[in-house]
């Protein structure tokens, strides 16, 4: 029984694999600080939802964001005398091809790894987290960098916090660009805006890799995860080819099959 946790600025998900197939999977708010006690009691709690528990771990696989988390999860770990395995750029089995390795965030190297893995090369995963994320892979399979944006949900609530009169309001695509009253004028400014922005990265991350592979931009896979990757407007965004939210989770039990040589992934995977 595998652990995957990716811990997140925002959220921490979990999910549970037996014999390499994902079974349950649950999130939570992420406490910055909260004690190695703290966070395995919520872990042990947030397993019994689903029948199980962490004394039934047999393995932890796990990509963190945060350090104190991190540090955490490894005294958990230790104390219950259960094998982990921390994502870095280390020990993920891909070439790491950017500048600085050490300083690419774990889920992000994951991503890239389960895209190579599950979808195929070249690649680009488009992760909508606290931070919108594109993740490049080269037709060899290597995570070449990408591209940083402010997630959605952090930009509505800068707005709210950092202006007077502008309300929260509901993430729904509206009819049409031109809003005529502030609640549709700000879901066109935030949804239609965010599906050209990521729509127009998309079309110039693709194109360069394309051209590093010398194939036709349609041929680079285009793969969208995170927390936000499931709300309908997402779905309407052009180049997308999978919608995957499980994808880091899927990522972090390849990681600790091909490391380990344990139970390989049940999608298909050789």
């Amino acid at each position: 029984m595998l652990l995957a946790i990716d811990i997140g600025n925002t959220n921490i998900t979990i999910g549970r694999f037996a014999a390499g197939t994902l079974v349950a999977r649950r999130a939570m708010a992420t406490v910055d600080g909260a004690t190695a006690d703290d966070v395995e009691l919520l872990l042990d709690g947030v397993l019994r939802l689903d029948g199980g528990s962490l004394d039934a771990i047999d393995s932890i696989a796990c990509a963190s964001v945060v350090p104190s988390l991190t540090a955490a999860v490894e005294s958990i770990a230790a104390r219950r005398e259960v094998p982990l395995i921390s994502a870095t750029a280390g020990n993920v089995p891909i070439p790491v091809r950017v500048d600085r390795p050490g300083e690419v965030g774990a889920d992000r190297l994951v991503n890239a790894l389960a895209a190579a893995r599950l979808y195929g090369t070249p690649a680009v995963v488009v992760d909508f987290g606290t931070a919108t994320t594109f993740d490049c892979v080269a037709a060899d399979g290597a995570y070449v960098g990408g591209a940083i944006a402010p997630g959605l949900a952090l930009g509505l609530d800068a707005l709210a916090a950092r202006t007077a009169k502008l309300p929260r309001i509901d993430l729904r695509t509206p009819e049409r660009a031109i809003g005529r009253d502030t609640v549709s004028a700000m879901q066109s400014g935030t949804v239609l805006g965010y599906q050209a922005l990521v729509t127009g990265l998309l079309t110039r991350v693709r194109t360069e890799l394309a051209d590093l592979a010398g194939v036709a931009p349609a041929e680079v896979q285009a793969i969208l995860t995170g927390g936000l990757s499931a709300a309908p407007w997402a779905a309407a965004l052009d180049g997308i080819r999978v919608i995957d939210p499980d994808l880091t989770l899927k990522g972090l039990a390849i990681l600790h099959a091909e490391v380990t040589g344990g139970q390989r992934l049940e999608l298909g995977l050789p």
